[in-house]
């Protein structure tokens, strides 16, 4: 399975993100092999409106099939749904410590938002 996990930076080590659209990098995760496909850098961290849509528009656009995060808003949310990318919370640690909870099945499916909307816009 392809999974993303919201980072600050790229690669295991990186410290997670509790931010979805605004996260500054995806760590996209081959799980059956638990190597690290790629580190993503979301471009719509920056956006002035949307970035939760846009980015599981990218998300979608690279046949993830899950992503773990922090807090996601109603309308990334609805975004994820739609193009049938699971959500799960319980971003903590680094990206190998959440990789690590993700296989031993402790997180938690997330059917709804968990903030309300433009809250990854502070930090």
């Amino acid at each position: 399975m392809k999974l993303a996990v919201c980072a600050k930076g790229e690669g295991l080590n990186a410290e997670v993100d509790q931010r979805f659209g605004r996260c500054p990098f995806f760590v996209i995760v081959d799980t059956e092999k638990g190597e690290v496909i790629e580190s993503l850098s979301n471009e719509n961290a920056q956006a002035a409106g949307g970035a939760g849509p846009q980015a599981a528009q990218l998300l979608a656009g690279r046949n993830i099939e899950a992503v773990v995060l922090g807090n996601v808003g109603p309308n990334a949310i609805e975004a994820l749904k739609a193009a049938r990318v699971k959500v799960y919370s319980g971003v903590t640690g680094t990206v190998e410590d959440t990789l690590k909870k993700f296989l031993e099945g402790s997180l938690k499916l997330v059917a709804e938002a968990t903030v309300s909307s433009h809250s990854g816009m502070r930090k």
